[in-house]
């Protein structure tokens, strides 16, 4: 029920998922109601393995965690986390309010051993590929525990999503040497150089997050957030300047059509809606959050990247991790 487009882009994409992927079957929580209509004229193919939970209530972009959590206990969003708590699903992703779904997540699934708290994990492109950046947003005072953590969790998942041996971890810094950023990466630092089980590699500075140079990049919820948001800015920027350099006039328009192709391929690259799912690292339990914004396509994104988690079955071997580094 949440997002910008609700329904509009979280059931297509259901049915968009469900008819790619033969062993996926999925639950919609919402308001029966609302969402009834979506559903007619699929096929029993389809419908056989989509199912309706109906909630009474939903959480709104402008209701704080702890408002959902007190006011609304049949909401779509607490009501599918429950779901997954008690082993009826195994995920869950949602395009509702971020700190309402962290709340949430933290009050019914609780945080894996050893972690203090959960991180927001992207996955963003590279020239070699892509890597995965966190935290963006759901710990803005970050201590160096937190960010130690954070590397580890990020290991974790690189490893087990993208089957990388050694994932290469590096903390996101305003300069390369040593002796510069604050105090808290500083010790996050020592501390990874001393962690034989990551493959610490140092710091990255912002110009070199898409090079590719690292497959986890660690960083605080306030420098990730703005990191993030800046990229996307800049994606529009150069996707404005590509309709104005082929602007009006005959000329143009020809030069346009001739470099089709590559903008379609430049914008395929660097669209945020195809990079869709941020992992909520941390919790005890698979929860991926979709951009509110998102398409279809993009939350088809999102619950694609939910169904590698559960495959790889990244949770245990998170805690395996965690068991390991606590001895």
């Amino acid at each position: 029920m949440g997002g910008d487009f609700g329904p509009h882009s979280t059931i297509p994409a259901s049915v968009l998922c469900l008819e790619q992927d033969d062993n996926l079957s999925i639950v919609l929580f919402g308001d029966e109601k609302v969402l009834s209509p979506f559903l007619v004229g699929l096929s029993s193919k389809i419908s056989s393995r989509l199912s309706v939970v109906h909630c009474t209530q939903s959480v709104e972009m402008s209701d704080r965690p702890s408002y959902a959590l007190r006011n609304k206990p049949d909401s779509s969003m607490r009501r599918a986390l429950e779901s997954l708590r008690d082993g009826k699903v195994e995920a869950c992703v949602s395009s509702g309010s971020t700190g309402a779904l962290m709340g949430l997540g933290c009050y019914l699934l609780k945080t894996s051993p050893g972690i203090d708290r959960p991180a927001i994990c992207t996955a963003i492109p590279t020239v070699t590929g892509y890597s995965y950046l966190l935290d963006l947003g759901a710990n803005v005072d970050t201590n160096s525990d937190s960010l130690y953590q954070f590397a580890m969790m990020g290991s974790v998942l690189a490893s087990a999503v993208d089957g990388v041996a050694s994932p290469k971890v590096a903390l996101l810094n305003i300069g390369e040497e040593e002796v510069k950023g604050n105090e808290q990466v500083k010790l996050a630092a020592a501390l990874l150089s001393q962690e034989s089980m990551i493959n610490y590699v140092g710091y990255v500075e912002g110009d070199n997050l898409y090079s590719g140079s690292a497959d986890v990049i660690v960083c605080d919820g306030f420098v990730g957030n703005i990191a993030l948001k800046t990229s996307e800015g800049v994606v529009k920027f150069i996707s404005h300047l590509g309709r104005e350099l082929f602007g009006s006039g005959v000329t143009s328009k020809l030069l346009a059509v001739a470099a089709k192709p590559l903008f379609d391929r430049l914008e395929k690259r660097i669209n945020p809606q195809n990079h869709n799912g941020a992992y909520f690292l941390g919790l005890q339990g698979v929860v991926v959050k979709s951009h509110g914004n998102a398409s279809a396509e993009g939350f088809a994104q999102a619950i694609h990247r939910t169904t590698e988690c559960v495959r790889t079955n990244m949770i245990s071997l998170l805690d395996e991790q965690l068991e390991l580094l606590a001895r």
